[in-house]
């Protein structure tokens, strides 16, 4: 197995199967992006570092936050929505090379899906073996909205901190989970689905040294088994980022510690229970070409709740049932972007692992052919989405 406590070659060895087969999975998209923006007179570059929020991110990057959009409806477009840590890593990049804040976002995501890769081969070669992590590596790769992750975009970012995380969880490092934890905390609001499982853990892991403790009859407690320091210290580490930032912008815009709900309301975003989602829905068999999409969405959520009801059947660890259980409760009952649930799913990556490992038990060739068909159609997908609508 890999472990974050050998030396790096044998770990990095062991995952570079994945990683190469991650490698070429967004080469070919990349290079279905680069001929599909040729042929519309459109530049490939620009569409992965300029456009939605690959935007506001550079801006923080260049000029910090303060800058906001008021739109004709009265809404109001803060870039205080967006969290730090991708914008300060763009900013170091940039100061420490001549690339512009653009290039350093491009460079920061590409080097960051190469670790998230990583980590997703880490968690599930620990818990399902190697084989099946390099499926659920090229599994992850090959997601309709993959090219999401090869842009200057922060999922990748948060994906390979969240699954470091997930994976210091599994092996028993409490104070790297918390730090990755308070680190993933920053880069994105969902970051909360990594504190949930950094809590979740080590709450189970009390419990059960309570149950062993009782049953044998002795105050005297297993190491194996303790709430020691290390998670006392992690627990109380995850959830800082995330709250350090939150706090932050309730003091600067002087609404308290719910002034990010604020600045988040301003994009019309919020957590309603999946309602306004429903009714997007439910307004798409108003006719009847929409109502083929309407299908395609009731479709899409199914299968979802189907994986992750799998997940559950085949014992995952808990750590991993909480957070990829977060982040798609936060996806699915968001209020707002209805386009993006896609990439706000995209970091739920243990979703995946019932079709990893299924992959895994399958025929070498076929499971080639099937990850072959589903990346160049992924492949294809990416560079018409992002030629056309492309991600909110």
């Amino acid at each position: 197995m890999t472990d974050l406590g050998t030396r790096t070659e044998p770990a990095l060895r062991r995952a570079a199967p994945a990683l190469l087969g991650y490698a070429a999975v967004r080469a070919l998209g990349l290079l279905a992006l680069a001929l599909w923006s040729a042929a519309r007179d459109k530049s490939a570059y620009t569409l992965l570092t300029a456009r939605w929020d690959a935007l506001w991110y550079t801006r923080v990057a260049e000029l910090g936050y303060g800058y906001e959009v008021r739109l004709p409806n009265g809404d109001v477009h803060s870039n205080l929505a967006f969290f730090p840590l991708l914008p300060w890593l763009e900013r170091l990049v940039s100061v420490v090379t001549p690339l512009s804040y653009a290039d350093a976002g491009f460079v920061v995501s590409l080097l960051a899906s190469l670790f998230a890769a990583w980590g997703v081969f880490a968690v599930t070669d620990h818990v399902y073996g190697r084989r099946a992590g390099v499926c659920a590596v090229l599994l992850w790769a090959v997601l309709p909205v993959g090219i999401v992750q090869s842009m200057a975009y922060s999922e990748s970012l948060f994906t390979a901190l969240a699954a470091w995380s997930l994976y210091a969880l599994l092996t028993g490092r409490w104070l790297t989970a918390g730090l990755l934890a308070s680190l993933a905390g920053l880069t994105r609001p969902v970051g909360l689905a990594v504190v949930a499982a950094v809590w979740a853990a080590g709450i189970a892991s009390f419990l059960r040294n309570r149950r062993d403790r009782a049953a044998s009859g002795s105050d005297q407690v297993a190491p194996a088994g303790a709430t020691t320091a290390a998670q006392a210290a992690g627990m109380a580490l995850a959830p800082l980022g995330a709250a350090a930032y939150v706090l932050w912008v309730g003091h600067r815009t002087g609404r308290g510690p719910l002034g990010y709900l604020d600045v988040q309301a301003g994009w019309r975003n919020g957590f309603d229970g999946g309602y306004a989602f429903a009714r997007f829905v439910a307004d798409k068999f108003t006719s009847f070409p929409s109502a083929l999409a309407g299908v395609g969405l009731i479709a899409g959520v199914g299968l979802v709740v189907w994986l992750y009801a799998t997940c559950v059947r085949q014992g995952q660890p808990l750590p991993l049932l909480v957070y990829a259980g977060v982040v798609t409760a936060l996806a699915l009952c968001a209020s707002s972007y209805f386009g993006s649930k896609p990439r706000l799913l995209m970091p739920a990556f243990p979703l995946l692992l019932p079709l990893a490992l299924a992959l895994a038990r399958s025929r070498t060739r076929r499971s080639a052919v099937v990850l072959t068909v589903i990346a160049t159609a992924s492949a294809l997908y990416g560079a018409f989405w992002l030629n056309g609508s492309g991600p909110p």
